[in-house]
């Protein structure tokens, strides 16, 4: 004798359990049945005054009584609430991981210090156009080379003014002299026709070539100047240095 089977007695299989879904689900309940409730009231006020909006009022507080008293149909509509709050939500979550997703791509990577001093010479003209670029110029670009007279790379601020930059990929124990800065000083201005002049040397700077540039109001960037530059420690070169403040001297 084959025992019957009820139906609807194997349950669909729930998902397994999610707190932050759960949360929204009731929180977003929540809101319809606040919702549906200022609704009431604002259609028992509007039926006060209005004797046909009364009636329709009644009339679906019966049909509202009949469906809680069937407690399977309201069973199912609860369900079928829940089942949409939850759905919406789940797009909701889907849509917040997206996105979050989307930002955590498009986040860049934090830049690796470079170490200039192990480019090659034209390498290391590039490298300083791209810093260059990379801050607003964006018209850098090398022109280094045979009979270039001083010149590696030139560029336009984003303020409108002339960079000229001369480089010198010299090793730690190679300084650039006072001779290199002479040579660079006769033509940066006058041929090149700089608003800013600068030298930038991966082996740094004699006190003499500091001293000539400061007569010159050149800028000499060496080794420490460069990295903090390229790392984001520092402003651009053609960025004034912040004056201290009232009272307080320059270290």
């Amino acid at each position: 004798m084959g025992i019957p089977i009820r139906r609807g007695s194997v349950r669909k299989r729930r998902r397994p359990f999610d707190l932050r879904r759960t949360t929204f689900g009731f929180a977003l309940i929540a809101l319809i049945l606040a919702g549906g409730g200022m609704a009431l009231r604002a259609a028992w006020r509007s039926a006060g005054r209005h004797p046909v909006a009364a009636g329709a009022l009644m009339v679906l507080a019966l049909a509202a009584a009949l469906v809680v008293l069937r407690r399977r149909r309201a069973r199912r509509l609860a369900e079928s609430v829940t089942d949409a709050a939850y759905g919406i939500v789940d797009a909701g979550l889907a849509e917040l991981d997206a996105a979050e997703a989307a930002r955590a791509q498009a986040r860049p990577e934090p830049a690796h210090p470079v170490d200039y001093a192990q480019l090659d010479p034209y390498a290391f003209e590039e490298a300083v156009a791209e810093l260059c670029r990379r801050d607003g110029c964006a018209d850098a670009e090398v022109v280094g080379g045979a009979g270039d007279l001083g010149a590696d790379v030139v560029a336009t601020t984003p303020d409108g003014r002339r960079l000229v930059v001369q480089c010198k990929r010299y090793g730690p124990g190679n300084r650039a002299g006072s001779q290199d800065l002479q040579r660079f000083g006769g033509t940066c201005y006058a041929v090149h026709e700089a608003d800013i002049a600068l030298v930038v040397s991966t082996g740094g700077f004699t006190e003499p070539a500091l001293d000539y540039a400061e007569q010159c109001a050149i800028l000499c960037y060496g080794p420490e100047e460069l990295a903090a530059w390229s790392e984001g420690g520092a402003p651009p070169p053609w960025v004034p240095a912040e004056e201290p403040a009232p009272g307080l001297s320059a270290p």
